[in-house]
């Protein structure tokens, strides 16, 4: 009888923990659904991930960013891919790779106060951050912030001229301590991971960011940023935001997609 009684016991287990995993991807599902359901029209999210190749717990956070720009594509929802450097010293030279990303990292370490940087880690208007790939938190995250409002408003008009873009900005309601911050975006990649954690891996990657440039908000001066050498109007995208330097609070978000601009 104790024999049976165990099975049967065991039987329940196996039970409940299916039920418990069928519950959850159900719960992010309609989490993910909620995104779509729910958003205040002046409402946005800016989601900077801070990822790495060299990383093995990063590909299901890469993996999740793909899953919710595809799927909010009508939703003010901007998604940065900061790739950092201090990986790449464990074997894999991660081709995105920044140094300026890593010190944006700590910045927010700073601003949060944490007491260090990890990958992946992500941060949604610069006020609450999480495990990158946490579906459930990310998402409630992305979805706290676009139900609330701001007063503040930005516009941005890009146009490329040879190697570099020129861009104009105008800022509504702008406080005290407020800088611009233009990130350029190339909105899908891939790299065959030879060496490292992820080695044998081949990684697709989606919003990464390529350039980052900072400049007071408020002051109406075209901003130039140098394209790389791989751009291409097809594929790229520019997100401006407008963010504050004591705090790392995002107020206003915007983007550029150069399929429509000169």
């Amino acid at each position: 009888m104790r024999l049976v009684s165990v099975f049967f016991f065991s039987v329940a287990l196996i039970g409940m923990f299916i039920a418990m995993v069928a519950f959850s991807d159900l719960r992010n599902e309609k989490v993910i659904k909620h995104l779509q359901t729910t958003t205040d029209s002046r409402g946005f999210a800016v989601v900077e991930l801070f990822t790495s190749e060299g990383c093995s717990s990063c590909p299901p956070a890469d993996e999740l960013m793909g899953k919710i720009e595809k799927g909010n594509k009508n939703e003010s929802i901007y998604i940065l891919a900061y790739h950092v450097d201090y990986w790449d010293r464990q074997g894999w030279k991660d081709k995105f790779s920044d140094h300026a990303y890593s010190q944006r990292q700590e910045a927010y370490a700073n601003w949060l106060n944490l007491s260090g940087v990890y990958t992946p880690q992500l941060v949604v208007n610069g006020t609450n951050e999480y495990i990158g790939s946490d579906e459930h938190s990310v998402v409630g995250g992305i979805a706290d912030a676009l139900n609330q409002k701001s007063a503040t408003t930005l516009t941005l008009h890009s146009v490329k001229d040879g190697g570099k873009l020129t861009i104009s900005h105008e800022e509504t309601e702008v406080k005290k301590n407020t800088k611009l911050l233009l990130a350029l975006v190339q909105k899908d990649g891939e790299s065959n991971v030879r060496a490292g954690e992820n080695a044998g891996r081949k990684l697709s990657h989606v919003q990464i960011v390529r350039a980052l440039k900072e400049v007071p908000a408020g002051d109406k001066k075209e901003v130039t940023l140098e394209l790389p050498a791989d751009f291409a109007t097809n594929g790229w995208e520019l997100i401006g935001f407008l963010q504050n330097s004591s705090n790392g609070h995002i107020i206003a978000a915007t983007k550029v997609d150069f399929q429509t601009n000169n």
